[in-house]
């Protein structure tokens, strides 16, 4: 309406008035160029998202009831739950604020939170990928070997690790965020608070923040997907030295669930960083669209995924259910 239009024009317009300084807030304008379709696309992406929450907490929870799951892959799969839970639940809520009532405007300590919730859990999301590839080759190429090796204490100390690594490389970005000066323009045109979004609002020198984000992308990513690649080339070295085919057919069936899922995540994450990068020709909506899917699609088919390929976890949750209705 007209009337919403000009409380939007002034929200915006005293938002750009003020001296630079860490502003009071931002404004938060969804999917540029596709305004008039943002509330119907919200639509899907709660879909996606209830059945993100849903899958995550059922996996969650048949794994902590059931004793005969609390090995090395359930719980890395329980860590990789929880981190998808957080991960989409940092920024779908606000979104859907921004798609159906128009509610862009956010704090700058909030944006900030935000910010650091979703760039430290992709970070655990890609160690936890990686701790999982780890888990297979073991059990895979050291199956005597296996439960001594990745015992509790060592998982626990694992996961652990991850999680600090995230918070420790994504730290620095709120950090220099909050010491920076913000010019006159407020608004960040993305449907939540991403690292060089809020960087080019910035009025003074933003090299630093660009060079730091830069170098933790490229750190985490080639780290964990160098472990990925090397665990599952000596996996499929191995996998060939079996006699059996129908040993080989078992082995390599418990990795393809796992292949599905890291497929998704490092797909979509580097289809994401080359288009924000190099693809300057692609349209800005098409860019925050792909951001926005690269957060949901993989904390939606994971638990899917899991579920259905991995007939121990798949016979708990049918009894799990049974077990309610009776």
């Amino acid at each position: 309406t007209s009337g919403e239009a000009r409380d939007k024009k002034g929200l915006m317009s005293s938002l750009n008035s003020t001296t630079p300084s860490q502003p009071p807030s931002f404004l938060l304008l969804g999917i540029p160029g596709l305004e008039k379709e943002q509330f119907w696309i919200a639509f899907p992406f709660c879909i996606m998202y209830a059945i993100a929450v849903l899958g995550n907490i059922i996996l969650l929870i048949v794994i902590k009831t059931e004793s005969s799951l609390h090995e090395p892959m359930y719980l890395f799969l329980a860590m990789l739950a929880f981190t998808d839970l957080v991960l989409s639940t940092s920024m779908l809520p606000k979104m859907l604020t921004i798609f159906w009532w128009g509610s862009g405007e956010i704090g700058f300590v909030s944006c900030l939170v935000q910010l650091f919730f979703v760039h430290t859990f992709t970070a655990v999301e890609s160690g936890v990928l990686m701790a999982m590839a780890l888990d297979r080759y073991f059990a895979i190429c050291y199956p005597l070997r296996h439960s001594s090796i990745l015992s509790m204490p060592v998982v626990t100390a694992l996961g652990s690790l991850v999680l600090l690594r995230g918070v420790l490389m994504v730290s620095p970005m709120c950090f220099l965020l909050h010491r920076k000066d913000f010019c006159q323009h407020r608004v960040i045109s993305h449907s939540y608070c991403e690292h060089m979004a809020v960087v080019k609002l910035v009025c003074e020198d933003t090299r630093v923040n660009a060079i730091y984000c830069f170098l933790v992308a490229i750190a985490v990513a080639t780290f964990d997907i160098t472990v990925i690649v090397l665990s599952y080339t000596m996996i499929l070295r191995a996998v060939l030295r079996l006699s059996s085919s129908n040993t080989q057919h078992k082995a390599i069936n418990t990795c393809v669930s796992h292949v599905c899922v890291i497929l998704p995540f490092y797909v979509s994450a580097i289809f994401t960083y080359v288009t924000h990068r190099y693809g300057h020709s692609i349209p800005q909506h098409i860019h925050i669209l792909v951001a926005n899917l690269y957060l949901l699609v993989p904390p939606m088919l994971n638990p899917i995924i899991y579920g259905v390929r991995t007939k121990q976890l798949r016979d708990k949750i049918v009894v799990l259910f049974q077990r309610k209705r009776i």
